[in-house]
């Protein structure tokens, strides 16, 4: 139990919390990169605004003094140029003359900042303590005079200088970072509570799957990863791994199928050779049967023997294990092993059509005892008036060998499992012949050992074909 819980930890771990912090990381960029534009953009429109506003009123009083000597009321300039407006009225060597408006506050400031570019150009006064930000705009004023009411005389200015307040704007621009900060905290809560239901109910499937694979893992092998049919990641990935615990479940069957019918096997002979000690033991040999009897031991250990190398020889093709190469001619081989067949069974039928020079690269003797195996077989599991014939045909890629009998056949549901170790469809005919039901699974792993394929054709009453095919020799350059 403590090892499942320290599974599903480090689960939660690896998927949903590396999830959630992805998410959340990706929220917190989009939120705040979604308001600082959001405040670029407000302060952009607001300055557009302000200079659209002093370029406007510039161009009024342009107009204005462009029409030739004018006097101005400085009281109706302060009126006409109320917050968030003002204006500096400058003289020789841009000495502040007069100040109204949001101007009163930095007049002389603003005044020199306005004087370091060409006149009718915005530029900013961003304030300092107490002193407010301004934009301002320079207005020459050629011809006008500024009378400032009785006994304040009157005032020829050389410039006039339009401010307008920006600290209300960039209040406002504060208080909606505030705001937009406290939102998107706000925000990411909320969306971080949603995805961690989103997370729980999307990853509940995976979290199924784990439950189903402890209970696997604790001896219930029936049991299945859940699956659906939407086509979903989660759903795919449960049949990849419910294919392998099957593939699985049948390496394990396979491996104690094996297991039993090598006993089975290894039993038949050692029951022979236990008995006849048993006998002799007991006194019931003796002269000339006792001769009999070393024989028929001798010959139930030559069964285990060639059952054991078979067996090894399994394994070691299973395993992968290279084969010998080596220029074989197919052609030769299989005339010999049919030359031995026709003297081993001189009453049958056994022969080979003519056929041109086949080489191929492989094991010479693994190759041989393919040929020698399905002759073998052909002859030990047909009646005793059936032929066998083995052809040779080569293409342009291969060579194939076929090995054919006119015998009973195999029945379709037979045909399947012909390569199967240690299966039989006449278990007692294999017997009698001394045959382990291994032939035609050594055949087959031979062949793909070499590189080839290996096929049974059969028909019940008509016969069997068995085709080999093995790629050609490379050709020598």
């Amino acid at each position: 139990m403590k090892l499942r819980g320290l599974r599903r930890t480090w689960s939660f771990s690896s998927v949903r919390l590396r999830l959630l912090v992805g998410l959340a990381a990706l929220l917190v960029c989009g939120l705040t990169a979604s308001a600082v534009i959001s405040a670029f953009l407000l302060e952009d429109f607001l300055d557009r605004r302000y200079e659209n506003t002093l370029e406007t009123s510039a161009d009024r009083f342009k107009e204005v003094i462009e029409r030739g000597p004018q006097t101005a009321d400085a009281d109706q300039l302060g009126t006409l140029l109320g917050p968030p407006l003002g204006l500096v009225v400058v003289g020789e060597d841009d000495k502040v003359l007069l100040s109204t408006g949001s101007a009163s506050v930095a007049a002389g400031a603003v005044t020199e900042l306005s004087s370091t570019v060409p006149a009718g150009t915005v530029v900013r006064y961003d304030g300092h303590d107490e002193q407010p930000g301004l934009a301002a705009i320079r207005v020459p004023s050629p011809g006008l005079t500024v009378d400032r009411g009785p006994g304040q005389g009157v005032l020829a200015p050389a410039a006039l200088v339009l401010t307008i307040d920006t600290s209300v704007d960039d209040i406002t621009i504060s208080a909606l970072i505030k705001r937009q900060v406290a939102l998107v905290g706000g925000a990411l809560l909320l969306l971080l509570g949603l995805a961690v239901l989103v997370l729980r109910l999307g990853l509940r499937p995976l979290a199924r799957m784990a439950r189903t694979a402890d209970a696997i893992a604790e001896g219930h092998l029936t049991e299945r990863l859940p699956t659906t049919r939407n086509g979903s990641e989660a759903g795919r990935l449960a049949e990849a791994v419910n294919r392998a615990f099957d593939a699985q479940a049948r390496a394990e069957a396979t491996v104690r199928s094996l297991a039993a019918d090598t006993s089975h096997e290894l039993r038949t002979p050692l029951s022979t050779i236990s008995g006849w000690l048993d006998l002799h033991r007991q006194g019931g040999i003796s002269g000339p049967a006792l001769e009999t009897a070393l024989e028929h031991i001798e010959n139930e250990v030559g069964r285990m023997r060639l059952l054991v190398e078979d067996l090894a020889l399994l394994a070691r093709l299973d395993a992968g294990r290279p084969v010998e190469q080596q220029d074989v001619d197919l052609t030769g081989l299989a005339a010999g092993v049919v030359e031995d067949a026709q003297i081993i069974y001189p009453r049958r039928g056994i022969t080979m059509s003519p056929a041109p020079s086949a080489p191929v690269v492989g094991d010479a003797h693994r190759l041989q005892q393919v040929v020698r195996n399905l002759v073998g077989n052909a002859v030990q599991h047909t009646p005793a008036r059936t032929a066998v014939q083995v052809d040779i045909v080569r293409d342009r890629d291969a060579v194939h060998l076929r090995v054919v009998d006119n015998g009973p056949g195999i029945s379709p549901q037979d045909l399947p499992r012909v390569f199967e170790r240690f299966w039989r469809a006449e278990a007692s005919r294999s017997r009698a012949y001394g045959g382990s039901g291994l032939g035609l699974a050594i055949v087959e792993a031979i062949v793909h050992a070499h590189h080839g394929q290996v096929h049974v054709r059969s028909e019940v009453g008509v016969g069997t074909t068995v085709t080999i095919r093995l790629p050609h020799a490379p050709r020598e350059s």
